[in-house]
């Protein structure tokens, strides 16, 4: 049986969570709304209506929360400051109670002895800056470089780990290709618009980060699933190779200075060719202290006609007969080392955390207890995964578990339960379910 030791001392264990997901308080002390408040708020766009207003009201319970970080005997907490909470139109006036809030998060995980993790950008996106394009208006770079500069001089003393972007490839697709996340933009335009101004975010964040803050250990998180072709018929093959294009590169690429990835892709030359003159390709680059790894599942992709641009289909788990979580995820250790190894061999990184892993399952508390006996196995397998590619060399350098609690998991609203202690959303009670006990016995040792 594996044991956090077996990983070194100086492995970094810790627990990630968003500001938009669990802090609650949506409307109140001055906070302005998030395109995930406006977008929650229409019809049909999130599972049984669900919405942001109270998630899991860490606004107010946030001694609490950290607490049960140290209590579970992680080391650092991730967490995010909300752009509109601070900037209640993205720009211009500052809402002071909202800075005193992220100092009073930061100052309880320095006072219990937890590593604070910053993320600056975890998909809640003002709505005052959609009204004016969002992601895919020019604009959106110099708003962004603004809230950054506020961030990093208002807490750079007191926090030296930063995340500049959580999954870009993840709200850039879903959020402005595909309409199923906020703001609900569809069409490649919208895409490789919202693309390019992410990718130039991620760098200038970097260099605003590192000019500011004195001893900053900064980086960036990326989704990323292994891409295999569901035969090795040609077709498939490049199916997939598109869809890895996408999923795994796009934005890894070009910050190492790579350009945009084509892949044999007209669609993705012509991208390319647009935005690769020697002054996008700098700006695009940033030398990152570390990369974020987020692994859920791997993507088995079959060739697709009748798909627009992509022609790519995914070939779900469960029609495979494949072990799954309650989100239809194929569970895969296997395919979590392969995508560990993939990013490794990038030459311009210098080290990778893994920055979000974590599994859905229908969990109910039974006289005050959370038996997810399975969540328990999937973590188990992951991280024998993980040992297994650090004891090959490869320089990992940290782990943290998505999530803490369960809360408002985005379109799944309050389904969708992923945490590590299990949330009654009506009454607030925490009870800390199986696995989190699980996880508290294995850092002990």
């Amino acid at each position: 049986m594996i044991k956090a030791s077996d990983f070194g001392k100086d492995f970094l264990w810790g627990l990630a969570t968003a500001a938009a997901q669990i802090e609650g308080a949506a409307e109140e002390y001055g906070k302005g709304p998030s395109i995930w408040d406006t977008f929650s708020k229409k019809s049909g766009k999130i599972k049984k209506g669900h919405q942001l207003t109270t998630t899991c009201n860490f606004y107010h319970s946030f001694k609490e929360d950290i607490a049960m970080v140290k209590f579970l005997g992680f080391q650092a907490f991730r967490f995010s400051i909300s752009w509109p909470r601070i900037l209640p139109d993205g720009k211009g006036t500052v809402n002071k109670e909202g800075l005193l809030f992220y100092h009073k998060v930061i100052d309880e995980c320095l006072l219990q002895g937890i590593v604070p993790y910053i993320t600056l950008y975890h998909w809640d996106l003002p709505a005052a800056l959609e009204d004016e394009g969002g992601w895919t208006a020019f604009s959106i770079n110099h708003s962004f470089n603004h809230f950054v500069n506020l961030c990093a001089k208002e807490y750079g003393d007191k926090v030296k780990n930063w995340i500049v972007l959580n999954e870009p490839f993840g709200f850039t697709s879903l959020g402005y290709m595909l309409g199923v996340h906020a703001p609900g933009k569809t069409g490649l335009t919208n895409f490789f618009s919202a693309v390019h101004h992410t990718a130039i975010a991620q760098a200038d964040g970097g260099r605003i980060l590192r000019s500011e803050v004195k001893n900053a250990n900064i980086g960036t998180a990326f989704s990323c699933s292994e891409i295999i072709p569901y035969t090795q018929r040609e077709s498939d093959v490049l199916a997939a190779q598109r869809v890895d294009c996408l999923m795994n590169r796009l934005f890894i690429e070009p910050l190492l200075g790579m350009g945009y990835p084509t892949a044999n892709w007209e669609v993705m030359e012509k991208f390319s060719i647009q935005h690769s003159t020697w002054r996008h390709t700098e700006r695009l680059t940033f030398d990152f202290d570390f990369i974020g790894i987020q692994n859920y599942f791997p993507l088995t992709i079959k060739y697709n006609a009748f798909i627009p641009v992509v022609q790519a289909w995914e070939v779900k788990a469960k029609s495979r007969k494949k072990p799954h979580t309650a989100m239809g995820w194929e569970i895969n250790a296997n395919s979590f080392y392969n995508i560990i190894k993939q990013f490794s061999a990038y030459p311009g990184i210098r080290n990778l955390m893994i920055t979000e892993n974590g599994a859905a399952y229908h969990d109910k508390v039974v006289n005050q207890r959370v038996n997810d006996q399975e969540r328990i196995n999937y973590f188990q397998q992951y991280l024998g995964a993980l040992l297994k590619a650090k004891h090959e060399g490869l320089n990992i350098t940290g782990y943290m578990a998505w999530t803490l609690m369960d809360n408002f998991e985005w379109a799944e609203g309050f389904n969708a339960r992923f945490g590590l202690v299990h949330t009654d959303f009506k009454t607030q009670q925490r009870t800390i379910k199986d696995s989190g006990l699980w996880f508290k016995d294995f850092l002990s040792h």
